[in-house]
């Protein structure tokens, strides 16, 4: 993820009340993360154990779906709130919200699912959530008749009530402003611009979360997630292959095709289920080619079984009750024109066809994103069944390419990303339509006669780079395109007869001795191991990764001091609020904030100190955490002690205070495992009889295709000529492509004691890393010097500098480490008048 980097703004002119989005593009969990994010919200700033939700989605058939799955004991959804809240959980559509009773709120986390227009009123007259509702008066029991910032009966309603018109209606509304819910918006770039300062002060929400993929250009992005990132998580598909078609029938025809392709490897997949579905977009009912039009296309002219088809309209809703999953579900196509209803679901769908314009659609981003889902959230042997596909009508390629990355976009992508995740099925796309032309890969074509079976095997070395085609005398071909690495040309060789053998040896020597100057390194299949730093622990070599060390060590937190002290946590009573200091920042919880809330947990009479020890321990319980029930409690029981005892904090204080408390013990604890993750780091790595070394073995490999669907450099004003995946696949620089960082890239690229370079991409699965005590450090390049040894370059900024003691010295031990196969460099903007070049050239001698 991308943390939120800029100033955060309050929003509906409310400055204490958090407003916050997080941005994730279509595919990327948003319904599932916002049930997560009750309890994390309910943690971290309610501090109620169950909180009122009020959870709100675009239109009313999502609010209908959102309202089922809340409601499933079995969905994920559900489970989620289920493990946050013990079970006590409550669902109501908002229709419902009548059902609410007082034991509902007290004992339960209450879920209320509506639709923004519900609350999106100039007037409320007339609308049911603003309503006064007799069933609804055992919730406002407590309340004084009159209260400020409550909508009051009126005249009207008074006189058919029998009450005084200065009294409060007995509303939804209403209750939501004394209860003050938490408020997830779901799909929230739909809503446009949400909630207005009306309906806000009306609501009273005590945050607002927001889960969208466009968000609006105010919202305060808490964190944003890439593409990329989802693709890594294989819960997506990409990149996008598209196909352009002169006509509609050309699109449907392709789309056919590729299913068929798809249905093939999918066959052979033995891990999995999977059967590839077309979703077809058809075109309005006074237009050419409608659902019916489209339907007859594919049974008169494809001879498709009608019952592979499937219409899902407004009117025809062949989908409902149909579990596409099952393997002996017939359908393959699914025609639609609008948006399917919205959180349908299928991983199924691999193609998107449109016959209609989608430049102009505003459905297209909606229908595309059904093809993105990834089966099973886990990528597939054959990497086609890893992608979607894409079939669309256009006079050119660019226009259909353009069309599609500005829906992508629409869905979330950044635009960078869009344009590194479609495409070209025919090669259309290495023309260079949005940057620098990329270098054509050169083809062989050998003649050989050989079986059908040996021929497939000769294939399967190398899918995507060796195809299989027909002279046209209807003598095999072998087409090599690009270059074959030794172990592909291995298995190749083996697969034909001795003669067929030579012949194709001979004919791949050719041409690679014809266009080997042209290939990168890594495409004349130049692979290199740059090797991992390793520990000596307990007689073995293990990862040299915090996290892994620390499993080695055993701790307590009985070890560790309980005892907060005065400056780190403090509590004074006054009249009206407690005011609570921690590590030296003032927080005020006024009485009126909570009492309603702790009367409902435990009466004051039942308060006991154990008691708090019980709930402090479900409050801290860290998921991740290695300490036992019985340890926490105990370590507990000591913070109690101490702070009930020689601290003198009244027991009542704590528990009104008991939130606020249990995160600054989370917090303490995480001080303490931090400090413990350091000293294990430290002795294994750098104390005087600490043993480190480095490992080819367990090493990083860098080879073709390692940092594939990764953003590329797209500037003009250089070309690395040095850049070990080719100057046309360089990823992109962090900051602006002439940055910093460019500028040290270009200084490396110059050397001409490196043979190759590349630059690293933190956090990339393949990517070089070295351990931190608090994570892992992803040097900026990595280069192999044409001696043999291998470079190692940490690149930063004048303002990074300060900060990277941590990173040098672990840099250091990794080349101390390599006996001289290993060279590290720091390197600066500038250094004792030394350039980055210069650095780098003393550092290698």
């Amino acid at each position: 993820m991308r943390g939120y980097g800029g100033k955060y703004e309050a929003l509906l002119g409310q400055e204490e009340m958090p407003y916050v989005c997080l941005r994730l593009p279509t595919g990327g969990g948003k319904t599932l993360l916002g049930a997560h994010a009750i309890g994390v919200a309910k943690d971290a700033w309610i501090e109620r154990d169950f909180p009122l939700v009020l959870w709100l989605v675009p239109t009313n058939m999502i609010r209908t779906q959102t309202a089922e799955a809340l409601t499933n004991p079995k969905h994920p959804y559900r489970r989620a709130l289920d493990d946050q809240f013990g079970g006590r959980v409550r669902i109501f559509d908002i229709g419902d919200f009548t059902r609410i009773r007082p034991y509902d709120l007290a004992a339960n986390c209450c879920v209320v699912v509506g639709t923004l227009q519900t609350l999106r009123v100039e007037s409320t007259d007339g609308r049911k959530v603003y309503a006064h509702h007799e069933e609804l008066e055992p919730l406002f029991s407590e309340v004084p008749r009159r209260r400020a910032g409550l909508e009051t009966l009126g005249p009207d309603v008074a006189a058919k009530v029998g009450g005084h018109p200065d009294d409060i209606r007995f509303s939804f509304a209403n209750l939501c402003h004394l209860r003050q819910p938490l408020m997830i918006v779901d799909e929230a770039h739909k809503a446009v611009t949400g909630l207005s300062r009306t309906v806000q002060e009306r609501v009273n929400p005590c945050a607002i979360v927001e889960f969208t993929a466009t968000p609006h250009k105010k919202s305060n992005i808490l964190h944003s997630v890439s593409a990329l990132e989802l693709k890594d998580a294989q819960m997506i598909k990409l990149p996008v292959r598209l196909e352009e078609h002169e006509t509609w029938e050309g699109a449907v025809t392709g789309a056919i095709m590729k299913r068929a392709e798809l249905a093939e490897e999918a066959a052979k997949d033995r891990a999995d289920y999977i059967r590839p579905i077309v979703l077809f977009q058809a075109e309005d009912r006074n237009r050419e080619v409608t659902v019916d039009v489209l339907r007859q296309h594919l049974i008169d002219t494809h001879h498709i079984d009608p019952r592979a088809i499937a219409v899902a309209t407004g009117d025809q809703r062949e989908l409902d009750g149909i579990d596409l999953f099952k393997p002996d579900c017939p359908i393959e196509y699914v025609i639609t024109v609008e948006a399917l209803k919205e959180g349908w679901d299928c991983s199924f769908a691999y193609v998107f066809c449109s016959v209609a314009n989608i430049k102009s659609s505003t459905d297209a981003e909606q229908l595309l994103g059904r093809v993105l889902r990834m089966p099973y959230a886990m990528r597939r042997k054959a990497t086609v069944l890893n992608k979607a596909y894409a079939n669309l009508v256009s006079k050119s390629f660019a226009e259909a390419a353009n069309t599609l990355r500005d829906r992508l976009v629409e869905m979330g992508f950044e635009e960078s990303e869009a344009e590194a995740n479609i495409e070209a099925d025919q090669g259309s796309l290495d023309e260079g339509l949005w940057g620098e032309k990329r270098r054509p890969k050169p083809t062989a074509r050998i003649e050989i006669d050989v079986s059908p079976d040996v021929l497939a095997a000769v294939k399967a070395a190398a899918p995507e780079k060796v195809k299989i085609e027909a002279a046209p005398d209807g003598s095999p071909v072998i087409t090599v395109t690009g270059f074959l690495r030794q172990a592909e040309k291995d298995v190749i060789y083996a697969a034909l007869p001795e003669k067929a053998a030579n012949v194709v040896r001979e004919a791949i020597a050719q041409h690679e001795l014809e266009h080997a100057h042209n290939a990168s390194p890594a495409e004349r299949g130049e692979e290199f191991v740059v090797p991992r730093l390793m520990a000596a622990v307990q007689g073995e070599l293990v990862f040299a990764d915090a996290d892994v060390l620390g499993e080695y060590f055993e701790w307590s937190l009985a070890d560790h001091s309980a005892q907060l002290s005065k400056a780190e946590f403090d509590v004074r009573d006054t009249s009206e609020a407690f005011e609570i200091d921690l590590d030296g920042d003032n927080l005020l919880v006024r009485h009126s904030d909570q009492s309603d809330q702790l009367m409902l947990d435990v009466p004051v009479n039942g308060w006991t100190a154990g008691g708090l020890v019980n709930l402090l321990a479900k409050q801290v319980r860290q998921a991740d955490s290695a300490i036992g029930h019985g340890e926490m409690v105990a370590w507990l029981s000591d913070v109690v002690a101490f702070l009930t005892g020689p601290r003198g904090i009244p027991l009542a204080a704590l528990m009104r205070c008991r939130f606020i408390l249990s995160r600054k013990l989370r917090e303490k604890i995480a001080a303490i495992r931090a400090e413990v993750r350091k000293g294990v780091y430290q002795n294994c790595l750098f104390a005087p009889d600490a043993k480190p070394e480095l490992s080819f073995e367990n090493g990083f490999r860098f080879h073709e295709g390692m940092f594939a669907g990764v953003p590329c450099y797209r500037g003009t004003k250089w070309r690395f000529n040095n850049h070990y995946l080719g100057w046309d696949r360089v990823p992109a620089f962090d900051g602006k492509d002439d940055g910093e960082e460019f500028k040290a890239a270009q200084q490396l690229d110059s050397i001409s004691d490196v043979a190759f370079w590349v630059r690293n991409v933190a956090k990339h699965p393949d990517a070089f890393w070295l351990p931190l005590a608090g994570g892992r450090t992803y040097p900026d390049f990595i280069a192999k010097l044409k001696d043999g040894r291998l470079l190692v370059v940490e690149y930063k900024g004048e303002h990074l500098v300060a900060d990277s003691a941590a990173k040098r010295a672990i840099g250091e031990l990794w080349q101390n480490a390599s006996n001289g196969s290993g060279i590290y460099v720091f390197a600066e903007k500038e250094r004792e008048g030394m350039t980055v070049k210069q650095q780098i050239l003393a550092a290698i001698g």
